[in-house]
């Protein structure tokens, strides 16, 4: 007997802030921290907790520098992280039944 797909959940992606976090990132785009706040109509300090708590497991990246004088912050997703991100979506469609 197959084990059922709720054992393939990564439990990173538990909250709904982290795992539309992790959608909203393309591997060959790195996108500034105030697009995805908009984005994903997050409070700064919830995403900067999603985006620290990702970046310890190496789901994402995070890239500091400066646009003219005004600091920026850019995320991106590791291969690690994608990997992981298609896993767990695979799972809940598993889960789904699709």
């Amino acid at each position: 007997m197959m084990p059922h797909p709720r054992h393939r959940l990564d439990p990173a992606f538990q909250t709904p802030i982290r795992f539309s976090l992790m959608a909203a990132l393309r591997r060959d785009a790195d996108i500034e921290f105030g697009i995805l706040r908009d984005l994903l109509e997050a409070d700064d300090s919830s995403l900067s907790k999603a985006i620290a708590h990702l970046a310890r497991t190496n789901y994402v990246r995070i890239t500091k520098g400066y646009v003219g004088s005004r600091p920026r912050t850019w995320i991106s997703i590791t291969a690690y992280g994608e990997r992981a991100y298609a896993d767990h979506v695979a799972a809940l469609r598993a889960i789904a039944g699709e």
